[in-house]
């Protein structure tokens, strides 16, 4: 019987070759379905992290919270007690303000030049910490104005690294879903620190609340130890996607301020803080000036009742903007905020105006989800990230400025309804640049 040819190692070409060759030769297993038109099958995603990691960045945010309450307005309460008088109380408000405007974006860009996301978080936290018992113990002008311009840079640093860490843990397909979680123990923390330290300052001493914000780092660096550094993927808080060296030094910056879409979110966030930012001090006055007596727990119910509604909700933001995109919760927490303003015009009671403020907790769901979303779907491939961030929050940081010289201008030329109704018509104007110019940021296969 004559021989088959195709089994001749003679006349077999790929006998002739190396071992592998034959395998090479061979189809691959995505070969018919790009043939068939069909996508090729999808990359492996990065495992979830361990239940230790998600609890520990779970409790982490919750005691991040804390620690920044205590340098919320406790600390013009804690100045004047000591007889200080508002011209210094203003100066150092304003060197922290101005150092924490300024910071933004080298403290986002310390953050991405630094490997360890988790060093830069507990380096923050101990700065905060030390600031907090500065104030407590040596309440002297120069040290105070340290302490402020310290714990400014501090959370310029601090708020990019839980970002970072955040998305290192998760990668960007669940990311949203995490930025949720990090918004409901964020507002949870912040609704209980507020709460407790008013005890302490009442029933105890005004620094007191300085001496449990310094306490507070212990508890917040245990948090962090609990989230395991190898976790935390290098690449992906960089932007880097598999099989695709990352841009560096001018290249990534370039692409940076090309980016279409992160331009039009800056500039619709500036004009989104620009109507926002001055609303509840306004409110604030507007009871002081009906309500004197109960104007303080009017107030206090105004802080928490956003914080609440944000706690609740967050989540959910969080999970359908992976299930829907971007653009449409934008949209929801951009139409909230005309909606508050219009309604606080015309409101008369007090407890109405406490109501109103569950506008307020949409928007605030919405953003804290949807500013480190956007800006990582807009910075991946660039190693940028954390240094887009800190640009965002400048523009945020800037138009709150302009927003309190405007509402007080405002109020004082045409009287608080007015300003009211002006701040109404820069939010409408926010809502109608984001319906107009900002594209979906989501990816095709990111659900």
């Amino acid at each position: 019987m004559r021989p088959d040819p195709r089994q001749d190692p003679r006349t077999d070409p790929l006998s002739r070759q190396d071992p592998n060759a034959r395998q090479e030769a061979l189809p691959r297993p995505d070969a018919s379905r790009e043939r068939a038109g069909a996508p090729p099958a999808r990359r492996r995603e990065k495992p979830a992290p361990s239940p230790a990691s998600t609890r520990g960045l779970d409790a982490f945010t919750f005691f991040v919270a804390n620690l920044q309450t205590g340098f919320g307005p406790f600390v013009a309460v804690y100045f004047t007690a000591q007889k200080w008088t508002q011209a210094d109380i203003g100066l150092v408000l304003t060197i922290g303000g101005l150092f924490s405007l300024f910071g933004q974006v080298p403290g986002g860009a310390f953050v991405d030049w630094v490997r360890s996301k988790r060093f830069v978080a507990a380096l923050s936290v101990a700065i905060i910490g030390a600031s907090a018992a500065g104030l407590a113990l040596w309440p002297t002008f120069l040290i105070v104005a340290l302490a402020m311009a310290a714990h400014s840079l501090a959370s310029c640093t601090l708020t990019p690294a839980i970002a970072a860490i955040s998305l290192g843990l998760v990668g960007h397909t669940r990311l949203g879903e995490r930025l949720g979680r990090n918004a409901r123990f964020s507002s949870i923390g912040n609704a209980l620190a507020a709460a407790g330290m008013g005890a302490c300052g009442y029933y105890l001493s005004n620094e007191a609340v300085f001496y449990v914000t310094a306490a507070l780092a212990v508890p917040t660096l245990t948090a962090l130890w609990f989230i395991r550094a190898g976790e935390i993927d290098l690449v992906r808080p960089q932007g880097q996607e598999p099989g695709r060296a990352a841009p560096s030094g001018w290249a990534s910056l370039r692409l940076l301020v090309t980016n279409r879409a992160l331009l039009c979110f800056s500039a619709c966030i500036t004009l989104f803080y620009v109507a926002n930012a001055a609303m509840l001090p306004l409110v604030g006055s507007v009871l002081t000036v009906r309500t004197s007596q109960t104007a303080t727990v009017l107030i206090a119910a105004c802080i928490m009742a956003p914080q609440v509604v944000m706690a609740i909700i967050a989540p959910a933001v969080g999970r359908a903007a992976q299930t829907y995109g971007r653009r449409p919760l934008l949209l929801i927490g951009f139409a909230a905020l005309p909606i508050r303003g219009l309604l606080f015009a015309y409101a008369e009671s007090p407890e109405i105006l406490v109501a109103i403020q569950i506008f307020d907790g949409i928007s605030a769901a919405v953003l804290g989800v949807m500013v480190p979303l956007i800006v990582a779907d807009c910075t991946r491939g660039t190693g940028r990230f954390n240094l887009a961030l800190g640009a965002v929050g400048t523009a945020m940081g800037v138009g709150a400025a302009v927003s309190t010289t405007l509402s007080g201008f405002m109020a004082d030329r045409f009287g608080s309804h007015s300003a009211f109704l002006g701040l109404t018509g820069v939010g409408i104007l926010a809502f109608l640049l984001v319906a107009l110019i900002m594209p979906e940021t989501r990816r095709a296969g990111s659900r």
